[in-house]
């Protein structure tokens, strides 16, 4: 790895940069007590699923002919220049028409409910390969790419590896079949881009947040309190650097700073549950009564108020992090030799200075803020797991 601090890296390789910034706790002093969290949320961040239950329309866009005409010949010139996939940027993947919608589609994801559901990516037509530098193509237009992983990954892939799910000190949830709660990445936007289904389960489900937030204000204040206060312990599952604390203390909900401040979500049950290796050994506290209960209580509550949707191969998911959590149901695959349920997964960053939410957090004006960064591990886009 030394070698990568000493060779300068060629800009088209790595447009946006090297590094990610990476996980860290937020800023103490923009950590504020409950009382200075607002009463009750509005705004066009806040939906409700009873809306969108049964309108569809209002969350779906089908893709165009004359759109996907456009990123296929986008994608066919992207491939014919022999660029790696991680130099793909909006320089060298014109959309003149696609872009304009996605410029507002940006603006809904960062300020408005946070989610929308493509329909219609000819997958099965362009192959992985071509259908991943369309994605990605089209993710260049939402934000940057971070790093999902301790590989570098900036193009994930959500299969089952047959790893232990059990094992929630080590293993991603992503590389196995279990079920995943209510939860958000270490992204402002999350896309996933379906090519393969299983045979049973793997379904999408999502909440708004604020949604959330208003209910349990008015239910269960003292559980929004607790999930307000910074005593939670995030695990960092062995994803660190060198010289880095194996986990992050913070709290599960935190304002932006600045003026009329909205409330960020940053939540993963299996990332609080699977610190019983430092709280068994006395380094950090276990979890409390009052936060065993907010664990339950939060979860319940996502699942009470959720859309349920299903991915289609073809289809593609984007949803915001920030006020938007997401889970899936545990899912069994077909047998071999079909294809295992396949997910194409990118983690987006949306600095501040472009329009991003202002973070409590010191990389917030960074572009490419968040995801996961150990020491000098450059990006990398495989094109199936690994």
């Amino acid at each position: 790895m030394a070698a990568l601090t000493q060779t300068p890296v060629p800009v088209d390789i790595f447009p946006d940069g090297l590094k990610t910034t990476g996980q860290h706790p937020p800023l103490a002093d923009h950590i504020h007590p409950f009382d200075k969290f607002p009463k009750e949320i509005s705004g066009p961040t806040l939906w409700r699923a009873e809306i969108y239950r049964d309108q569809p329309e209002k969350w779906t866009h089908r893709f165009t002919d004359e759109e996907i005409a456009e990123l296929s010949g986008a994608a066919d010139a992207f491939l014919q220049n022999k660029i790696p996939l991680t130099g793909i940027s909006k320089s060298n993947f014109p959309l003149p028409n696609l872009s304009h919608r996605l410029e507002i589609l940006r603006r809904d994801l960062i300020d408005g409910k946070g989610f929308i559901l493509f329909k219609g990516f000819p997958v099965e037509k362009w192959g992985n390969h071509k259908s991943a530098v369309a994605y990605m193509g089209l993710g260049t237009y939402l934000g940057y790419f971070v790093s999902q992983n301790s590989r570098g990954h900036v193009l994930g892939h959500v299969k089952d590896l047959g790893e232990d799910s059990t094992k929630i000190d080590s293993v991603r949830i992503y590389r196995t079949n279990a079920r995943q709660y209510f939860h958000a990445d270490d992204s402002d936007i999350v896309g996933l881009l379906c090519i393969a289904r299983a045979l049973e389960g793997g379904e999408s489900d999502i909440v708004s947040s604020h949604n959330v937030y208003n209910v349990l204000a008015k239910e269960r204040p003292d559980v929004l309190k607790t999930l307000t206060e910074p005593i939670w312990y995030f695990d960092r599952k062995g994803e660190t650097s060198k010289g880095q604390d194996e986990y992050i203390k913070t709290s599960v909900m935190y304002l932006e700073r600045g003026e009329n401040a909205r409330v960020y979500t940053k939540w993963d049950p299996y990332y609080v549950r699977s610190l019983t290796r430092f709280s068994d050994a006395g380094i950090i506290p276990p979890l409390s009564s009052a936060q065993l209960e907010a664990l339950e209580v939060l979860e319940a509550t996502c699942n009470r108020l959720s859309l349920h949707m299903i991915l289609e191969v073809g289809d593609i998911q984007f949803v915001s992090n920030s006020h938007v959590l997401h889970a899936r149901t545990a899912y069994t695959d077909h047998a071999p030799p079909a294809p295992r349920r396949h997910l194409m997964r990118l983690w987006l960053a949306t600095p501040e200075h472009e329009g991003g939410w202002k973070l409590p957090f010191w990389d917030s004006n960074e572009k490419k803020r968040g995801g996961i960064q150990v020491d000098d591990q450059p990006p990398v886009a495989p094109l199936d797991a690994e």
